[in-house]
């Protein structure tokens, strides 16, 4: 594969959010990862009018030629689906890694360019613009302890607009809420589709466990993100550190040297956990690192899919 050239740093420098994701997600579309995609158009379905965006391959131009209109020929798919993404906004998305060990990072370096719930907007618009490239309904729910965010699932690229616009809005706030506060909002999700979860999986009492385990059903195939960062991962720390909970806001000092060997078994125990876990629940599990190129993530998850596997 190509060196990662979407990384944060990467798309950080483009001012247009947009045009970020698409020149993304053109990668997956056009190219090397075209065979990944799941299914496109078989059989024509109805004209429509043209709307700015939609790819001038798409144009009738004999109905053109006689309407001197523009319309789009639309296909009509072996089985269209409502896609979800639902995003964790709780405050713990808010974490990132930072450079403790008093190396400074190369500039180059993606680390700690953005916090968890920055790079779940990049990875929720990327998905919900490859779904409606195929023609599939988007909607999508944010979670959070303070506010629930729901766009209704809808095709085309100006719903699209309208879930980045909300994805762009986005704070983190609180705690992640208790399943029986959202179970409206949890109605409209657990039809035929698809769900994409995106979250760091932090729970005191398995809320989100609850939540993919409701949304599981066999009309309704389910995946979730874990999302990890560089410093979770391995400890670099040195010294004596001061961690704080950032929804909690509960302190604590530790001596980095004694805790670390502690601290990366038990994490691996508690991702073995939650990937068993969710297994049971017939639920994709897909790791995805904050700081290492967004595109490798989407490679993987859309590699997994290709070959019919759900783990």
């Amino acid at each position: 594969m190509q060196q990662p050239y979407f990384d944060a740093k990467t798309l950080l420098c483009v001012k247009d959010l947009p045009l970020a994701i698409k020149a993304l997600a053109q990668g997956f579309l056009h190219g090397a990862h075209a065979s990944q995609q799941r299914g496109v158009g078989i059989e024509f379905s109805q004209f429509r009018a043209y709307e700015p965006g939609d790819e001038l391959s798409k144009i009738d131009w004999k109905l053109f030629a006689r309407s001197d209109k523009y319309f789009v020929r639309e296909a009509e798919r072996e089985s269209n689906i409502n896609v979800w993404l639902v995003l964790d906004c709780s405050e713990s998305m808010l974490q990132q890694s930072r450079s403790s060990s008093g190396e400074a990072l190369e500039q180059s370096s993606p680390i700690g360019q953005w916090n968890k719930l920055t790079y779940a907007r990049y990875l929720a618009a990327t998905i919900a613009y490859l779904a409606q490239k195929q023609g599939d309904s988007v909607g999508f729910l944010a979670l959070s302890g303070e506010k629930q965010q729901q766009v209704a699932a809808l095709p085309g690229e100006r719903h699209w607009q309208k879930i980045l616009l909300a994805l762009t809005q986005l704070k983190a706030s609180g705690t992640f809420p208790d399943i029986k506060a959202i179970l409206t909002q949890l109605s409209a999700v657990r039809k035929n589709g698809l769900v994409v979860v995106i979250s760091d999986f932090h729970q005191l009492n398995n809320e989100l466990l609850t939540l993919t385990s409701k949304l599981s059903n066999r009309y309704t195939d389910v995946v979730a993100f874990h999302l990890d960062s560089d410093d979770e991962i391995n400890f670099p720390y040195q010294g004596l550190v001061k961690f704080q909970d950032l929804e909690t806001g509960e302190q604590c000092n530790v001596s980095a040297k004694q805790v670390r060997a502690g601290y990366l078994e038990n994490k691996q125990l508690a991702d073995d956990a939650l990937k068993a876990e969710l297994a049971l629940q017939n639920i994709q599990y897909v790791k995805a690192n904050i700081d290492q190129a967004l595109d490798q993530t989407l490679v993987d998850f859309l590699s997994v899919r290709a070959r019919g596997s759900r783990r």
